[in-house]
């Protein structure tokens, strides 16, 4: 998908067809679980969830798959077993089927529990 302009979240998942949109929702629905004290905001073109003012997790729908967002580098190292076998990015994890929930809700969880430095 070429970069939203969607004002909110909800116009963002409107732009989806069904299928992507389903999946789109229910990780924003993790994140809004998981991440309580965070703020959801559109910044470059997808939903960031942002502490004191800081994107530590995102996430955005490509033409190919969904991408998570870990922008903590002490999460990824702390996953990185799990990650492993993963198609990841410098900064993303990508899922060209559907998104593995139990893992992203284990790294919601672990960002929300501390406080460390993110990478991008």
């Amino acid at each position: 998908m070429v970069q939203s302009k969607a004002p909110d979240v909800a116009a963002y998942l409107a732009e989806f067809p069904r299928d992507r949109r389903e999946a789109l929702t229910r990780l924003r629905d993790l994140c809004l679980q998981e991440l309580p004290g965070f703020t959801e905001v559109m910044s470059y073109g997808m939903p960031v969830y942002e502490r004191d003012g800081t994107g530590e997790v995102a996430f955005a729908g490509q033409k190919q798959y969904i991408s998570v967002y870990l922008l903590r580098s002490d999460v990824r190292a702390a996953f990185a077993d799990r990650l492993a076998s993963h198609d990841m990015g410098k900064g993303c994890l990508r899922f060209r089927k559907e998104p593995d929930y139990e893992l992203v809700r284990d790294l919601l969880r672990a960002t929300a529990s501390g406080d460390g430095a993110v990478i991008c």
